[in-house]
């Protein structure tokens, strides 16, 4: 089975580093795109460098974070089999509201403002803060920020036909778990798998992730 792993806002492609070596040990293909660029895109855009950057048939799509608003459009521009939302923002298809319509319902309120990429002491109390002293270490070494405007303004369309599992983690620090369980619930209609991670269970939890995506995707 193939994997492409998107990430988030506040890391790079790194960030999914263990995952693909897990991914890989067990027989499987996993791809980590890099969506970062010297201009701003539409979600297409985004979308179409996705596809550029993977070259297989059918993936699993995963997405980390930010990387939610992403995930419906790269997964219909790869055809893909299934999409996973790890930690990440699910798009209000229903109601029209944006991600930053949505900041004070689906972030915790301390979060909001913060740039852990320019300060390793929010980043470890943030995203971090459940990762060992090694892991904490490597993880610093991929905070690089990814905040184009259409990730916070972007409206979504109609969620597409591909089955969906989220992940939820009950330890995150950043969106609120049970703003996510519940956008789980109504916006893709599926119950979440919890974890008992932080923001970053890729990182802090991959075995434990690799697991589930290769079970329930």
């Amino acid at each position: 089975m193939d994997f492409v792993l998107v990430h988030g806002t506040t890391q790079s492609p790194a960030s999914w580093d263990r995952m693909v070596k897990l991914l890989t040990a067990a027989g499987h293909r996993a791809v980590a795109v890099d969506l970062l660029t010297p201009r701003d895109l539409p979600v297409e855009g985004y979308a179409q460098q996705a596809r550029d950057q993977y070259d297989g048939e059918r993936p699993v799509v995963v997405a980390h974070s930010g990387a939610g608003v992403l995930l419906p459009a790269i997964a219909e521009a790869l055809d893909a089999r299934a999409m996973v939302w790890v930690a990440a923002y699910i798009p209000d298809f229903a109601g029209g509201r944006s991600l930053r319509d949505e900041v004070p319902a689906a972030f915790a309120p301390e979060w909001v403002g913060v740039d852990p990429t320019a300060d390793q002491e929010k980043a470890s109390e943030f995203l971090f803060h459940d990762c060992d002293p090694e892991t904490e270490h490597q993880a610093m070494d991929t905070l690089r920020l990814f905040s184009p405007p259409v990730l916070a303004e972007h409206h979504a369309e109609p969620a597409p036909e591909i089955p969906s599992t989220v992940i939820v983690p009950t330890r995150d620090r950043t969106l609120k778990p049970e703003w996510m369980r519940e956008a789980a619930r109504e916006r893709l209609g599926v119950t979440a798998i919890e974890v008992d991670a932080g923001h970053c269970p890729h990182l802090s939890r991959p075995a434990e992730l690799a697991g589930l995506l290769t079970r329930r995707a």
